[in-house]
């Protein structure tokens, strides 16, 4: 069993998985004022929560798109397991082939997320990763990765209506009854829920046509399941990608360097 941690701007997925099972995923608000006693103390607490022996944990591995939070949560690691840790990062062998400008420019977690949905899925792909940002990315025949997109993410859109306009109220996020809104919470929610279906079914479109096939499409991040559902794409949701791309990831660094220092990255 290894600890896999995906530390995002706003949420911090932890979980334990083997080649058996994956045994839990949970979310922490990401927090860079956060001692790593603290989050040792948090992630204890949840792994205890679960029934998790810390004894059976064999290893951990971390993918990061807050640099400060790196060394803080290999510490807070430490603290309750002395395992061997890998950052997801230059050096880390992935087996993703990345047709990027700059390939060192592409986030971690588009790398993890790509990783998984090769595996469990097979390509052509889209994986669309709903977070702070939305990003989609996209995947050919031959498994490499050749781009993809990126703007703001649901929540992000929703708090920027609502600070920025000084009539519009703080809303759920769910979808109406109907497209057309007959009050401003129904609008609000229409504009948020169907307009962002909308912009997704519009990029899978554009993919389409520029790569010549519609490809599989996978997304994951916390307000998925709540707008895929209304895009009229067949979209699978995925809730545990990350952890089972750090997984494939860790594996293949360990059958590679089985002697990998502990704590070493």
């Amino acid at each position: 069993m290894i600890l896999a941690v995906d530390i995002g701007n706003t949420n911090i997925l932890i979980g334990c998985i083997d080649d058996k099972k994956i045994y839990f995923v949970e979310q922490a608000a990401t927090d860079i004022a956060k001692t790593e006693l603290e989050y040792a103390v948090e992630f204890k607490t949840v792994l205890e929560l679960y029934g998790i022996n810390m004894k059976e944990i064999q290893g951990a591995i971390i993918s990061s798109v807050v640099p400060p939070l790196v060394n803080t949560i290999k510490q807070a690691i430490a603290k309750i397991v002395n395992v061997r840790q890998i950052v997801v990062g230059p050096g880390v062998k992935t087996g993703l082939n990345i047709c990027m400008d700059n390939p060192g420019q592409v986030g971690s977690d588009l790398v993890v997320h790509a990783v998984a949905g090769i595996r469990c899925y097979g390509a052509p792909l889209i994986v669309i990763d709903m977070g702070t940002a939305t990003t989609v990315s996209v995947i050919d025949e031959k498994k490499n990765y050749i781009g993809g997109m990126i703007f703001p993410g649901v929540r992000v859109s929703l708090e920027s209506l609502v600070e920025k306009t000084s009539q519009l109220p703080r809303i759920s996020l769910e979808a109406p009854k109907r497209t057309i809104g007959k009050n401003t919470i129904e609008c609000m929610k229409s504009g948020i829920v169907y307009g962002q279906a909308s912009c997704l079914d519009g990029m899978i479109d554009r993919v389409a046509e520029e790569i010549g096939v519609l490809p599989k499409i996978i997304a994951t991040g916390g307000p998925a399941k709540v707008i895929v559902s209304h895009c009229r794409h067949s979209v699978i949701v995925d809730d545990e990608l990350a952890l089972k791309g750090l997984k494939i990831i860790y594996d293949k660094n360990m059958e590679e360097n089985p002697h990998r220092q502990k704590g070493s990255y």
